[in-house]
């Protein structure tokens, strides 16, 4: 029976998103229970719906960024308006069948975003542990670490938090060489919380804790009187870069749960329908958007879940537990969900990725670092077009590729320069049958062959080779093996050739003739 593995996996996965929940929640400036809002509508609507058997879904790091920006700019009453036009968004991507598209996106721009944004919020993470308001961007948060280091240091920070959240930090990264049955019976993150959460109470240190309220007072419907301001370029920019980045976060992590297991696989156009009926649901009730979440869906699959069930009864106990016992919460440290999230930020830098692409693909590389550094610099929506953009751009560099092939053929006997007057006698007799113009120059022909793309983005190189050819010698231009030769280099070739024989008493032949040039 499936329910005898989905109900143990089940609470595998609720033990690793409850922290998840609330410390994106905090990170992303509303209250903790939101984040739990959408863990419940992830798991009980989202988890029943067809798409995805053993994806789950809740609210993302990799949203955290964009989201406390917008909490900032709009205000609270505005994310509710934000998270149900992306859901409104998915569904219609959904009916339109545009899901399968999102695999169309640079890898690596993907992975840059997800880098920016962990760098991103690792920065500002680190404020938070030591109990200090982290700066406004990204290059500030950086420029102001080695004052935060020396704060630390110095004991000029909060001392007790500054301890309590390293030593969170220290269980999240050294839990996972613990014995075998304690390691996978309790996740790293609920055990790092729930000793720091100890440690607090039974010192009674003086360190700030999550603010605790219930469910009904923390919902409320989108605010009406923030359309106005939504409304605005900023505001539709925003709503793009929730709608972008939640819906290729959710395929993305589609494609890679798939790998980890042998069930059905995902049909991406069911899941961003279903996404996006999340999202209009937690729109309404004013909660975080949600996607997919890799850490969770891989939590279920590796605790040997076979059906939907397992994500379905996860929502159910996160939804119990915030109902019955929702005072837990509040031993909570703030310094031990800020050290969550570090640890989760540096997750989503891709180390081992970027080393692998420098040794093979340094093009690619170079767009995931590029895409990163732009995300922290600027903002996450314009951080992605910048990747967007500098990854067209190579693979236009790319698919240009064009090979140029110069070689001084032998002068045959009975011409004058190696140049045949008679029926095609080979390539170059063909050539020159067909097209020569002008008086036959002395010495061996030079024959320039083309083969690959021609465009603007390799005129230089093609015209410096061309403009090297001795003009006293017959020339013979074979571009038939172009597989594409696009309007700027016919014009470039058109005007070489119309000078070339202007400038010399040499032959030219040009196989086949360039196209007629408007």
């Amino acid at each position: 029976m499936p329910w005898r593995f989905d109900l143990p996996a089940s609470l595998v996965v609720f033990l690793v998103a409850l922290p998840l929940c609330v410390g994106v929640a905090v990170a992303s400036g509303v209250p903790a229970e939101l984040g739990l809002v959408t863990g419940i509508v992830g798991g009980l609507v989202v988890g029943a719906l067809p798409g995805s058997s053993l994806q789950v879904s809740g609210p993302a790091a990799g949203l955290t960024v964009l989201v406390y920006e917008a909490v900032q700019e709009f205000g609270t009453g505005a994310l509710g308006l934000l998270v149900l036009g992306t859901g409104l968004l998915q569904l219609a991507m959904g009916a339109l069948r545009l899901g399968r598209w999102f695999r169309a996106m640079s890898a690596s721009v993907v992975h840059g975003m997800l880098a920016g944004i962990g760098l991103t919020l690792l920065f500002g993470q680190l404020y938070a542990l030591a109990d200090r308001k982290a700066p406004a961007t990204g290059p500030e948060k950086i420029a102001g670490l080695p004052a935060l280091l020396r704060d630390a240091v110095t004991g000029a920070a909060t001392p007790s938090a500054v301890a309590l959240g390293a030593g969170t930090l220290l269980v999240l990264v050294f839990w996972k060489y613990l014995p075998a049955r304690v390691g996978r019976a309790v996740p790293a993150p609920l055990a790092a919380v729930g000793l720091a959460a100890a440690v607090s109470a039974a010192a009674d240190l003086p360190v700030a804790r999550i603010r605790v309220a219930g469910l009904l007072d923390v919902v409320q419907l989108p605010d009406r009187g923030a359309l106005g301001e939504l409304a605005s370029t900023a505001g539709l920019g925003t709503l793009l870069a929730f709608t972008l980045i939640a819906s290729a976060e959710t395929l993305f992590s589609a494609a890679a749960v798939d790998r980890m297991h042998h069930g059905p696989r995902t049909h991406y156009d069911r899941e961003l329908t279903a996404q996006g009926v999340g999202n209009t649901l937690c729109g309404l009730l004013g909660a975080l958007p949600m996607t997919a979440v890799i850490v969770r869906s891989a939590a279920n699959v590796q605790a040997g879940a076979r059906t939907k069930a397992s994500r379905v009864l996860h929502g159910l106990w996160l939804l119990l537990f915030t109902a019955l016992v929702p005072g837990a919460l509040g031993l909570v440290p703030l310094t031990a969900l800020a050290a969550v999230l570090v640890h989760a930020g540096a997750k989503l830098v891709p180390v081992r990725r970027i080393v692998a692409l420098c040794r093979e693909h340094r093009g690619e590389a170079l767009v995931l670092v590029v895409t990163a550094v732009a995300v922290i610099t600027t903002d996450l929506f314009e951080g992605v077009l910048v990747g967007i953009g500098l990854a067209v751009v190579k693979s236009a560099w790319q698919t240009s590729h064009l090979q140029i092939g110069v070689e001084e053929l032998p002068a045959r006997e009975g011409t004058a320069g190696g140049v045949t007057d008679g029926p095609a006698g080979g390539a170059a007799g063909g050539l020159s049958d067909r097209l020569s113009d002008g008086a036959v120059g002395e010495g061996p022909v030079m024959r320039v062959r083309l083969s690959g793309n021609a465009t603007f983005l390799r005129l230089p190189r093609l015209l410096d080779a061309l403009e090297r050819l001795p003009a006293d010698r017959p020339v013979e231009l074979d571009w038939s093996g172009l597989r594409h030769l696009d309007h700027a280099c016919t014009v470039a070739l058109t005007a070489w050739a119309a000078q070339h024989r202007a400038r010399s008493t040499a032959s030219l032949a040009v196989d086949p003739p360039l196209p007629t040039v408007v």
